[in-house]
């Protein structure tokens, strides 16, 4: 085979491995399917419902692979830091987990800084509501994706990326966009 036949085979190859990776979570403008789920704030079991949490006001729903991996850790600190950002602007933080799921109760507090709830997701049932599911090492997880929702359940946001720097900026943006428009 010819070096030019090589590489075109190669990129071919490259294009099909990225439209199989290519991921398709819930569009921005969809309606947020309801969910409940058990979790913990600071530690504390508790019920998350994204229905109550959404008659207060936006909510920024952060799926993440799996509780205390490093891009997961880092991710969780950074929303953290922001929780009290999004409160002023009215806006409820969540995150969500299919990954270590017996751990969000520790998780919550060491890593989310007991400043905002975290959930568990046994079976990735939610993630596959909102069309945002990976494999790893056999297992079916939460990819790392963040919807931010309006009160009336419309998603106004959706983003995905596996770097998990980029997230906090995306949905704050996206509240910021939505407080401005409904002060």
């Amino acid at each position: 085979m010819t070096p030019i036949k090589k590489l075109v085979l190669s990129l071919t190859a490259a294009a099909l491995l990225n439209i199989a990776n290519a991921h398709a979570a819930l569009p921005t403008g969809a309606q947020a399917p309801d969910f409940q789920l058990q979790g913990a704030l600071a530690g504390k079991p508790l019920t998350f419902s994204l229905q109550q949490a959404l008659k207060k006001g936006p909510v920024v729903l952060y799926f993440f692979p799996a509780a205390f991996s490093k891009g997961c850790t880092i991710e969780a600190h950074a929303f953290a830091e922001a929780t009290d950002d999004f409160k002023k602007l009215g806006a409820t933080v969540i995150g969500v987990t299919a990954g270590n799921t017996d751990q969000v109760d520790e998780f919550s507090k060491l890593e989310c800084r007991d400043k905002f709830t975290v959930t568990a997701d046994p079976g990735a049932k939610v993630a596959a509501q909102y069309d945002t599911l990976m494999q790893m090492n056999g297992k079916t997880l939460s990819d790392r994706t963040s919807f931010v929702i309006a009160p009336d359940g419309k998603i106004l946001l959706s983003y995905t990326d596996r770097n998990p720097e980029t997230h906090i900026q995306k949905t704050m943006e996206a509240v910021k966009q939505y407080a401005n428009a409904h002060s």
